[in-house]
């Protein structure tokens, strides 16, 4: 394989979803960091070994995070950043902003350094602060760092109305925007199920409980399991890496910088996006009602909020 993909927290469950997704789809050689040094390399060994049955001729491999670790993902096409502290029961993504922007901190510095031209896709929360934070430290273009956040808001949404409606999943496309956190914007406008959408098919009452449901879909996985979801956000991210790496042009909602569009100014919020080869190749901008457009707005008050607190 030509390609490479770094997972800097590559031994914790989001980051070892995102490699064995990777892996198993041969969309690249796998780099796993870790601050957990052994982990990250028996991590790494079965993923390694459950490649043959997968018919995938991808190298993983994994190392602490120390110098010959980071030496070993030089040249990286994309960097998943899935490093930091799990959202526990009773703690919102907003405790976890001190302790993981140190973290970025770290993680950020030796990116640039071993790969300049990389493109980086935070997974991180608080994850709108935490991207704006990875990008003012790298100092990379806007183009360049891509938060995964609307993908797997937006499958949460489309599973609830395929449990809604008792359809398949693949019949169903849904627009979450906004920061990723309880001020999620989810969009039932435009969200379809084979292009009808879901405005008519179900009633305001259920769409409400929908979204409501989305937009705490991370908390209540976290209050049944007892700690953060992984599969959906590894799935989710994998998503992101394979429509840069494949340059599929595929329009997705991620967390990106915005300068003006939507009405929205130096700061990363969720909407839709054109994922290639460059990275974000265009910002889509949709038209929204004036309700829609005040709570992107509120929501996007929210992500300031944080950004304020890391002076990012």
């Amino acid at each position: 394989m030509n390609r490479k993909v770094t997972v800097v927290g590559g031994a914790g469950n989001v980051g070892a979803t995102v490699a064995r997704a990777l892996a198993d789809k041969e969309l690249a050689d796998v780099v796993i960091i870790d601050i957990a040094e052994q982990k990250a390399a028996g991590v790494a060994l079965d993923l390694l070994e459950a490649c043959p049955i997968e018919g995938s001729d991808s190298r993983v491999v994994g190392y602490g995070a120390n110098d010959e670790g980071w030496r070993a993902t030089a040249g990286s096409d994309v960097v998943v950043i899935t490093s930091g502290v799990p959202r526990k029961p009773g703690m919102s993504r907003d405790d976890l902003l001190g302790i993981n922007y140190k973290i970025m901190q770290s993680v950020t510095e030796q990116i640039v350094k071993y790969s300049p031209n990389t493109i980086i896709v935070p997974v991180a929360n608080p994850l709108d602060a935490m991207c704006q934070a990875v990008y003012r430290l790298s100092r990379f273009s806007r183009e360049r760092v891509i938060g995964m956040a609307g993908v797997l808001d937006s499958a949460r949404m489309r599973t609830f109305i395929a449990m809604e409606l008792n359809v398949s999943v693949e019949n169903i496309h849904a627009f979450v925007l906004g920061g990723h956190g309880d001020t999620m914007v989810p969009l039932p406008r435009y969200s379809t199920v084979a292009g009808i959408p879901i405005t008519e098919l179900l009633s305001p009452e259920r769409i409400d409980a929908i979204s409501k449901r989305t937009a705490r879909g991370g908390l209540e996985i976290t209050e049944l399991v007892g700690t953060s979801a992984w599969y959906a956000p590894g799935s989710a991210t994998a998503e992101m890496v394979e429509a840069i790496l494949k340059d599929k042009k595929k329009i997705l909602p991620c967390s990106v910088f915005l300068q003006g569009e939507y009405g929205i100014n130096d700061l990363f919020v969720g909407v839709p996006v054109k994922l290639g080869a460059r990275g974000i190749e265009e910002i889509i901008q949709i038209k929204l009602t004036a309700e829609e457009d005040a709570a992107l707005k509120k929501s996007a008050g929210a992500v300031k909020e944080l950004t304020d607190v890391i002076k990012v």
